[in-house]
Order: structure tokens, then C-alpha cells, then sequence
């Protein structure tokens, strides 16, 4: 007969760390099969459990379509796992996930905080903290900015080949940015590759000056990019070295809350 005594809070430990145990070799199971299809005998080998532990593991997680089974090839990852991908994606909405980061970095500066993605071949702001500095800025929140005069459109293009720089640069040149020669602009362009970030030097906005980096998304990829704004007079050559660093930690802060890792390549 079951008991039916209160749990003592040592009997609460135990519970909670077993189903702890359970839980985290279930995360096991499935980040072992993320890697590669695995039969029962390699996936048991792998994670140093009994065959038996092993198939009750995976047959719940197959249960819950977290894995799915096909006979002579093995578990892989189930259907669930797409559907919480799918959500996860839908969630990690740019603006949402880079909000703290963005007022963190403006508090932290006391300068103006800019993120943008790349649409079309401009620059689209999509959000602005203010800084505590009495300077005004004028860009606004869904403005298109030119890619070669901004330091936003710069970071956003930092994993483009140089034909689409060329190409950007023309056309931006046509339309009116700020006089530039391209042997110039292009050799900046290739040191800000090198660096992982990228500067504007008064090209878009005449005595305002920014140091921008990208923000990558699970696979690597740019998908959009932070920049902080002053005054020239705040902005020296050694204030914009000392944000580079920054800048581009916030920037991969919001990288990381999108799913992107140091060990993933960058695209």
C-alpha cells in the first residue's frame, strides 16, 4: 500500500533531483541525435548508458514527436521540433530580443543607439534610444539610409563581396551621398571586414560620427546591425577604438539571443 505521509524536504530533493537527472539525459538523447541518425547501440554507446535506459529515454521523447524512429536507420529529430523551431522563430522578433541590449548600451555610452536591418539595398532603422548628450540626430525610426554612408549599412554589408560594395557605392554615389573616392572607401571596407565592425566618419551626417557591428542570426548569417551616434567632438579616433569592443559585444549579446554561437561560423 502506498504511503500516505507528507514528503520530508530531504524526500523533496531526491524527487526533484531525479527528475533533474531524467530530464537533463533526455536533453542528452536529443542533442546526441541532432548531430547524426543513430541506432539504439551507437546512441546508448554515446551517451554512456544502458541500452535499456536508453530506449525508454527515446522511446518517450518519440512518444512526444521529439524524435522520430525509422527501423534500420535510427532516431532522428521529430516533427515537435519543428514546430517549437517555428515558434522560437516567430518569438525571437529583432526589435523584442534587442530592446535591453540597445537601452544597456545607450545607458552605458550616454549616446544615441540605432538598429537596422538591411531591406532592399538601404538601411531600415528600426529602433533608436536617445542618448543623454544634448545633440541632435535626425534620423528617425523607419528611415532608409544609404548602405555606404552609414555605419549601419557598412556592418550590414561586412559578409557582401566587394562586387556588391562597387554596385552599392555608384548607385549611392548617384543618388547624392556624401562625395567619396572608392579606392578609399574600399580599403576602410576591407579593414572593417578584418575588425568585425564598421565606422561612419561624418559621410552620412555632417559632425556626427558612429561605430557599428552586425547582429547575426542562428545560422551566422547578418541580419541586422548596432551602431552608436555622437558628435565628432565625443567621437575621437580613440573613443571609436574603446566602443569597437562595445559595441560588438552588444551586437553578439543580441547574436546569442537569436541562436548564433562563437563556435558557429560567421556567413
Amino acid at each position: 500500500m502506498a504511503s500516505t505521509e507528507p514528503l520530508t524536504s530531504m524526500d523533496k530533493e531526491t524527487t526533484v533531483g531525479a527528475g533533474s537527472q531524467t530530464l537533463m539525459r533526455g536533453l542528452d538523447v536529443i542533442e546526441a541525435i541532432a548531430q547524426e541518425v543513430l541506432g539504439l547501440p551507437e546512441l546508448a554507446d554515446r551517451l554512456a548508458l544502458t541500452k535499456s535506459t536508453t530506449h525508454r529515454l527515446a522511446s518517450a521523447l518519440v512518444e512526444r514527436g521529439y524524435l522520430a524512429f525509422t527501423p534500420r536507420a535510427g532516431y532522428r529529430l521529430g516533427p515537435k521540433l519543428l514546430e517549437l523551431g517555428a515558434l522560437a522563430h516567430v518569438q525571437a522578433d529583432i526589435i523584442q530580443v534587442a530592446r535591453l541590449h540597445l537601452e544597456a548600451l545607450s545607458a552605458s555610452t550616454e549616446d544615441t543607439v540605432h538598429l537596422g536591418i538591411l531591406e532592399g539595398d538601404r538601411a531600415l532603422y528600426l529602433d533608436k534610444m536617445p542618448g543623454r548628450r544634448r545633440i541632435t540626430i535626425s534620423s528617425r525610426v523607419g528611415d532608409r539610409q544609404p548602405l555606404t554612408s552609414t555605419g549601419l549599412g557598412k556592418a550590414l554589408m561586412l559578409d557582401h563581396p566587394p562586387k556588391y560594395w562597387r554596385a552599392r557605392f555608384d548607385a549611392d554615389q548617384a543618388e547624392g551621398s556624401h562625395p567619396a573616392d572608392w579606392t578609399v572607401w574600399e580599403s576602410r571596407m576591407r579593414s572593417y571586414v578584418e575588425a568585425g565592425r564598421a565606422f561612419d566618419l561624418e559621410e552620412n551626417e555632417d559632425q556626427i560620427r558612429c561605430v557599428a557591428a552586425p547582429v547575426r542570426d542562428a545560422k551566422g548569417v547578418i541580419v541586422g546591425a548596432i551602431s552608436v551616434s555622437s558628435a565628432a567632438q565625443y567621437m575621437s579616433d580613440d573613443r571609436m577604438g574603446e566602443l569597437s569592443k562595445t559595441v560588438s559585444d552588444a551586437a553578439d549579446a543580441v547574436s546569442r539571443d537569436l541562436g548564433w554561437t562563437a563556435s558557429l561560423p560567421k556567413k
